[in-house]
Formats: structure tokens, C-alpha cells, sequence
């Protein structure tokens, strides 16, 4: 049930990305946080009250509400036009508990794959807390870019390994993948997005919203 989940997070992470970088209209990606947000809230509880008791299974679970406490926020923010600084916050918090899963992945569930996977929504989450708790406007194309990406590479792909039962066949090779994957295509997308915006350039585009992340 987990990996159904999983899939329609890479929907929501690609829409809100797309959304920072200027491309679609901020109020019309608010559906789709409500829907995800959602169901990332009935995931976790189904996965919980099903565990029996089962402790790996309710600390896996568990996490999930982190993203669907986001999304929901999310939504929340672009239907009545809040402030972001509150979401910029929270986001640190997700940041850091994100941080500690991905210790367990590699430690306790012996699994580099996910392991791998939590550090990217780490990196991810900390990018939502600089653009909107401490306003770095500088990065929020940026960040719109690696959020829609992360959509595909953390969520679409291992959902879809996990959903045709070949995630375990493949969960090493991915994380070697994906850690080669992120300093490459992250590091460049910095290099052009951040330090090449510094540079006297004439603005593309609507600028993006302050109020969404993931």
C-alpha cells in the first residue's frame, strides 16, 4: 500500500516543482497537494493500525506523515494565500527527521536504497526551509528543479520497482545511481541556476511562488 503511495508522491513533487520554476499557476497545483495529502494521511494510519504491533513497520509508517503533513500545508497555503514562513519551518523539522531515517535505512533496515532516498528528501526539505522559512528567493528555481526531478527519481522509479516486485533486485544498484546521479545533475543545475543567475541577466519569466514546496 506503501509503494501506491510512493507513486502519486512523484505526481506531487513534479507538479510542485514545475510550479516553483514559473510553469504552472500556483492555485491550480493546490488539488493535487489536497489529494496526495491525503492519501498519505490514510497510508500510514491503515499501515498502523494493521501492524499488530509490529515496531519496523509502525517507524516506517510513521514517516509518512511527514510528507502528508506537507502537501496538506501546501494546499493550505495556496488556497488562502498564507505566508510561507510557517511551512519554511515545519520543512526544518522534516528536514531533520529525514536525516534519521535515512540512518535507519542504511543501518537498521539495511536497505542503501531508501537510505539513498532520504537523503535526497533531506536535501530537498532543507532547499523548502531556506526558500521559505528564511526567504533565499535566489533559490527557488533551483529548488523547483530538483523537486520536480526528485519526483521521478525518489518516487515514480522506486514505486514502480517496488509495485512489479523488483525493487529488492535492484535496491543496491540504485542507490549507487542515485548518489552518483545527484552530485552530477544537483551540483550542475547549481552551478547554471545559482551561480550563474548572480550573474546581470534579463528575468524569464513569472517569478514563482513563496508559498510551496513539495
Amino acid at each position: 500500500m506503501g509503494s501506491v503511495g510512493l507513486l502519486f508522491v512523484g505526481a506531487v513533487l513534479f507538479i510542485n516543482g514545475i510550479m516553483l520554476l514559473g510553469w504552472v499557476e500556483p492555485k491550480s497545483a493546490a488539488p493535487m497537494n489536497y489529494f496526495v495529502g491525503g492519501l498519505q494521511i490514510i497510508t500510514p494510519t491503515y499501515l498502523i493500525f494493521t501492524a499488530n504491533g509490529n515496531a519496523d513497520t509502525i517507524l516506517s509508517a510513521a514517516g509518512l506523515y511527514l510528507f502528508a503533513f506537507t502537501y496538506l500545508y501546501v494546499a493550505l497555503n495556496l488556497t488562502f494565500d498564507l505566508d510561507g514562513t510557517g511551512l519554511g519551518y515545519f520543512c526544518l523539522f522534516v528536514t531533520i527527521s529525514a536525516l534519521v531515517y535515512s540512518g535507519l535505512n542504511f543501518v537498521h533496515f539495511k536497505d542503501a536504497g531508501f537510505g539513498v532516498i532520504w537523503l535526497y528528501w533531506t536535501f530537498l526539505w532543507l532547499l523548502f526551509f531556506l526558500v521559505l522559512g528564511l526567504k533565499k528567493e535566489s533559490l527557488s528555481r533551483y529548488t523547483g528543479a530538483v523537486c520536480a526531478i526528485q519526483g521521478w527519481v525518489t518516487a515514480w522509479l522506486p514505486a514502480l520497482l517496488l509495485l512489479t516486485g523488483r525493487y529488492d533486485d535492484y535496491k543496491d544498484q540504485l542507490a549507487i545511481t542515485l548518489a552518483v546521479f545527484a552530485v552530477l545533475v544537483f551540483g550542475g543545475l547549481y552551478a547554471t541556476m545559482v551561480r550563474g543567475a548572480k550573474q546581470p541577466a534579463a528575468s524569464s519569466g513569472p517569478p514563482p511562488s513563496s508559498h510551496v514546496p513539495a
